[in-house]
């Protein structure tokens, strides 16, 4: 009986812990229409122009819980994602298009569509929307209970780029599969980085929990 107690009580913490880094989907999706904007200013070529025009309804309904099937398919006369990912491939609003389509399949729990969708984005050398997207597909393994491959898309996001939203961020993902996996040593080390070096993220203001938490199992 104890130790189907502590298997509950882990389980929770997690599920608790998680459930707070999670809210990220939503944000992250709002992120990639913002950053979506300044890329296009600077990197769209000639080409994607149409492309570029037909990403502006489906943004619109991208935004709408109720609409994201019609952002993913379209409607009627105005494209979605689905469609202008492959419709204008090899150009930046495709890329996007497949970012988007990923984001929105997490938000509907369709982990799998959101890997195959979000492994096709092609990184575009930004700081944070590069090591997001690579976070998103650490968060549908995640949700998936795979956790394996979630720690190593977790690291790879973290490797990608250092900046105070992104990596404290995946950092705080990392410990909290990282404990799942019943490897504490790393979880540890995750959450001793973002209260080292993060000390002013929102991760570090609540990390002190996770922390102790695992330093409490050793």
């Amino acid at each position: 009986m104890p130790a189907t107690n502590n298997k509950t009580e882990k389980k929770g913490a997690f599920f608790q812990d998680n459930q707070k880094s999670i809210v990220f989907i939503v944000g992250g999706i709002i992120v990639l229409i913002l950053l979506y904007i300044g890329y296009q200013k600077l990197y769209l070529e000639p080409r994607a122009g149409k492309a570029a025009d037909a990403m502006y309804k489906a943004e619109e309904f991208a935004l709408i819980d109720s609409l994201q099937n019609k952002a993913i398919e379209g409607d009627g006369p105005f494209i979605g994602f689905k469609e202008i990912a492959e419709e204008y491939s090899n150009t930046p609003s495709a890329n996007i298009a497949n970012a988007y389509l990923g984001g929105l399949y997490l938000r509907q729990q369709n982990f799998q569509e959101a890997i195959k969708y979000l492994k096709k984005y092609s990184d575009t050398g930004s700081e944070i929307l590069d090591p997001l997207v690579t976070g998103l597909i650490g968060d549908a393994y995640s949700e998936s209970q795979d956790y394996n491959n979630a720690a190593n898309y977790y690291k790879k996001a973290v490797a990608k780029a250092t900046n105070s939203y992104t990596t404290p961020l995946f950092l705080k993902k990392l410990g909290l599969v990282y404990e799942q996996l019943g490897e504490l040593d790393k979880a540890e080390e995750a959450y001793a980085r973002i209260k080292n070096d993060f000390p002013q993220s929102t991760e570090a203001s609540t990390i002190d929990g996770p922390l102790g938490r695992v330093q409490a199992k050793r």
